[in-house]
């Protein structure tokens, strides 16, 4: 019997950091037995090659859309993947705003499709969901029906620990990232308005501050209005996340993020610094920016759409993302710069994922009836040629290779589709990322923003740790009060709700929240990830 779960917040942490190098892996189902299996119905499920199954097969995923997706159904990748594999997807899409609320509701009311694609299930959730049988064990899949994922794992075994619990399971399979420019968001300035108002770049929060001063006051898009936004950020990046705004700037005071959370490690110590001085000069500045119009004044409201939208727009002077796409025809006018530097001497690049980026891009639930053939399904796309066709689509119609390398073909380019032809537009896909299949998202610009950020990359980015399930639970609880509440006190602050006079009420609602017990079961984990090593 399947159990019911009811609806909350569940945290989303991350897992560890450890450069991989690409895997080549280009023949689905290499080294595989090549018996036929059945699948639960009977139908033959090919350990090698294609198609995976004889006889046609449908299966219903759950996804996350993108605003700049076009629907899933007409992306090449699953309509030539379909051919090729005998398999049909049918996807339930549910739009990125909203989406962890819709994801919760799935679960509540336990209504399962088949499989969970590009959903952002996190550690907790795979903990909660898969020990309370909503989600299976795929660890005996992997083993039998996934060569290129059991391949990487065995090549890198900090896969397998960052996502197996302590019993032994894996509920979810993450996207695997082996591109350190695809791993973080970079810091991106308007070059044009500064070289019109004859700034330098800012190597310093407080010379930022100055430079976005006059991008309010000295009219750089030269229309004769006060329309420039001089900086912006995303306005939410999903539950236990945190605010973008803070994960951006938090290296400029000195603030890590260590275990996918509001961590610093000093000396073999966890410090969770949510209460912490620097964490008030850090809100103290960016009030700063907001309550002198220098930071967007929607910035904690607006949609992703909007947001991707000024960054197109050119009329912003200071803003986030990972890659370029978003201002393709405005590149000339932006350039990538290094985290400033900021009140303390502090310079880091806090906000980095981890080369297991997107944990819980891919799970199974107990309603598929095809488990061996989905796990078959997903694992094509971690192979080159499986993540080729997910990322650039059809090769001649959209993409060229040259030296190995596949590259849109300009034609194409100018048609501004290429987000509407493949779900990684929007991030969070589950399949393999190496620079073999970057050269879109890893352009000049961006590589040369990349390496801005290069010299203040953490050396050490730990995995969030997979708790077994009470202490999962627990920590479930806690942070569901703690995250919530930090956002919240951390908009008010940041937009004047609230006087920082209210800092010491915040840190002792913190304690009463239980913070301190929080910090013990990281700094618990920390010395089991110590002891093993």
């Amino acid at each position: 019997m399947q159990r019911k779960w009811g609806t909350s917040l569940v945290s989303t942490l991350v897992v560890s950091g450890m450069l991989l190098s690409a895997c080549n892996a280009d023949k689905p189902g290499a080294g595989q037995d090549a018996s036929t299996p059945k699948a639960k119905d009977g139908n033959s499920v090919s350990a090698d090659g294609f198609p995976i199954v004889k006889e046609p097969i449908k299966l219903k995923m759950f996804t996350r859309i993108a605003p700049v997706n076009g629907p899933f159904k007409d992306m090449p990748v699953f309509q030539d993947f379909e051919k090729k594999s005998n398999i049909k997807v049918e996807f339930i899409e549910a739009p990125t705003d909203g989406f962890q609320e819709k994801k919760n509701l799935l679960f509540a009311s336990n209504e399962l499709p088949d499989a969970l694609y590009r959903s952002g299930i996190g550690p907790l959730e795979a903990i909660r969901y898969g020990t309370g049988g909503q989600l299976i064990p795929l660890e005996d899949l992997i083993d039998k029906y996934a060569p290129n994922i059991k391949k990487l794992m065995a090549q890198y075994p900090e896969i397998r620990s960052a996502i197996t619990t302590p019993e032994g399971h894996i509920y979810a399979i993450p996207g695997i990232v082996t591109l350190a420019a695809a791993r973080t968001d970079k810091k991106w300035i308007n070059q044009a308005w500064l070289k019109k108002l004859n700034l330098q770049i800012p190597e310093t929060t407080d010379e930022l501050y100055e430079v976005l001063k006059a991008f309010r006051d000295k009219d750089p898009n030269g229309n004769g209005k006060a329309d420039e936004i001089p900086m912006t950020a995303r306005a939410s990046a999903g539950a236990g996340l945190g605010l973008p705004l803070i994960n951006m700037m938090s290296g400029s005071f000195g603030l890590d993020q260590q275990f996918g959370y509001a961590i610093n490690l000093d000396k073999d110590k966890v410090q969770i610094w949510m209460g912490s001085d620097r964490n008030k000069e850090m809100l103290m500045y960016l009030n700063k920016l907001y309550k002198e119009k220098l930071l967007d004044s929607e910035v904690f409201s607006h949609k992703e759409g909007q947001y991707l939208a000024k960054q197109g727009s050119g009329n912003t002077g200071f803003f986030f993302d990972q890659t370029n796409n978003n201002f393709m025809t405005l590149t000339d006018q932006y350039t990538g710069i290094a985290p400033p530097k900021g009140p303390f001497g502090d310079q880091m690049q806090s906000q980095t994922a981890p080369v297991p980026r997107d944990f819980g891009a891919f799970a199974i639930t107990p309603v598929n009836k095809q488990p061996e053939a989905t796990m078959r399904w997903i694992d094509y796309f971690y192979s080159d040629e499986g993540s080729t066709l997910l990322r650039f689509g059809r090769e001649g119609e959209h993409f060229d290779m040259k030296n190995g390398i596949p590259y849109y073909k300009e034609e194409f380019l100018k048609s501004g589709n290429q987000s509407k032809i493949t779900p990684y537009a929007g991030g969070g896909a589950p399949h393999l990322i190496s620079e073999k299949v970057a050269s879109f998202i890893n352009p000049p610009q961006v590589q040369e923003a990349q390496k801005k950020l290069d010299p203040y990359m953490p050396k050490i980015r730990y995995a969030a740790p997979m708790f077994d399930e009470p202490t999962a639970q627990k920590i479930n609880v806690l942070r569901n009060d703690i995250d919530k509440y930090y956002d919240e006190q951390s908009t008010k602050f940041i937009a004047g709700a609230i006087s920082f006079d209210k800092w010491g009420e915040f840190q002792a609602t913190l304690k009463k929240m239980k913070v301190d017990e929080l910090q013990q079961l990281y700094q618990d984990a920390y010395d089991n990830l110590k002891k093993q090593k």
